[in-house]
């Protein structure tokens, strides 16, 4: 037996062996095949699916096939009915439409209506596109992960945001957003003139205005704009408190963002903050209605050209207090507006003086109460 018949003969054993454990052999020495299990439960699992399949092809067929006359049925999606096309009956007239309420005419505006998914948002750098991977070590089952698999979580997430963040304008853009998030959750500002920030940063930075300029200045400048946008009672020291730098830099850098931008962004209105320094004094809402009256006449007096429109606020907070016979002294008007009580008596006085060209009896007998007092 030369080299290569050797390993033939062990083969041919092999099959020997085989045919022997799934075959049986009658008395005379003859082979009778005896049905593999694992062939038996295939070829029943075969005859299964081919009764399955001529089922739901016969099924299907009885679909599509016309009860009265057998003919082929059409659906017409714009009614919602199902008719036959030989004989005109209508099988079903009850349709319902699983797919959207709107309709589109090509990808982009399929894209654009579609409302499938997570909304996304200006306050993340990829705007809420990408995937987290949650921080809970737990499978799906709610069973907590072994150690090896912890491990792999954690540098998975690691490897995760490295892929989030992959150039330095996309890191920068992360930081900023985080500032804006931060300060206007600090604030109590809404999320939409949140949004409206990180648009504001997004625009600073495709132009190029950042150089120069830190990146938490230009985000406090970014929310400020907003705040102001929005028409928020938000005053410069409440940005520079929950800020990172301070008001010289916040404020140089809202002046250039502002005027590089070109930003749409009025003069603040006094009677926005009323709202706010009413609230905080505990003040009754005879008085700040008198208070927004106050500022209405001053302001078409144009008592406010020039001037603070904190400081009108205060001043008019405490002019109605004395309108109204509401007790509400200098000092404390100046705790809670942070103005001082200089600026609130020169500014009192002539929204006084204009109240006075339109109801001079009024006008007077609160600047008699102010001497008396």
């Amino acid at each position: 037996m030369n080299d290569y018949q050797q390993p033939l003969a062990y083969a041919e054993l092999v099959l020997i062996l085989v045919a022997r454990f799934y075959c049986g052999t009658h008395a005379g020495g003859g082979v009778t095949a005896r049905p593999s299990p694992i062939m038996t439960t295939l070829s029943t699992h075969d005859a299964e699916e081919r009764e399955s399949t001529a089922d739901e092809e016969t099924t299907a067929g009885e679909d599509h096939v016309c009860p009265d006359c057998g003919g082929h049925l059409t659906h017409d999606a714009s009614r919602g009915e199902t008719v036959c096309a030989d004989c005109g009956l209508v099988v079903d007239e009850n349709a319902i439409d699983r797919g959207p309420e709107w309709r589109a005419f090509d990808s982009a505006e399929r894209d654009e209506k579609s409302r499938v998914g997570a909304p996304t948002t200006k306050l993340m750098h990829d705007e809420g596109l990408s995937t987290n991977i949650g921080w809970q070590n737990k499978d799906a089952n709610g069973n907590s992960l072994s150690s090896s698999q912890r491990e792999k979580m954690q540098r998975l997430r690691t490897w995760n945001e490295r892929f989030r963040t992959r150039d330095h304008s996309e890191r920068n853009l992360k930081q900023a957003l985080g500032e804006i998030d931060r300060m206007g959750s600090a604030l109590g500002v809404p999320k939409s003139a949140r949004e409206t920030a990180g648009v504001v940063y997004r625009r600073a930075l495709d132009e190029g205005l950042l150089p120069g300029r830190s990146i938490e200045g230009v985000a406090t400048a970014s929310l400020y704009a907003a705040v102001r946008q929005t028409n928020l009672p938000q005053t410069i020291d409440d940005m520079v408190v929950v800020s990172r730098v301070d008001e010289q830099e916040f404020t140089r850098a809202y002046r250039y963002i502002n005027r590089e931008l070109s930003l749409e962004i009025g003069p603040p209105d006094p009677a926005d903050y009323l709202s706010k320094f009413v609230s905080e004094l505990d003040a009754s809402d005879e008085l700040a209605m008198r208070a927004h009256d106050l500022i209405e006449n001053g302001k078409a007096a144009n008592v406010h050209s020039g001037k603070s429109p904190v400081g009108l606020a205060a001043a008019a907070i405490y002019a109605a207090g004395l309108l109204v016979n509401e007790e509400l002294t200098q000092e404390t008007i100046s705790d809670a507006t942070d103005v001082s009580t200089v600026t609130i008596r020169d500014r009192y006085r002539e929204l006084l003086e204009a109240e006075a060209d339109r109801d001079p009896v009024e006008a007077s007998a609160a600047g008699g109460s102010n001497a008396s007092a």
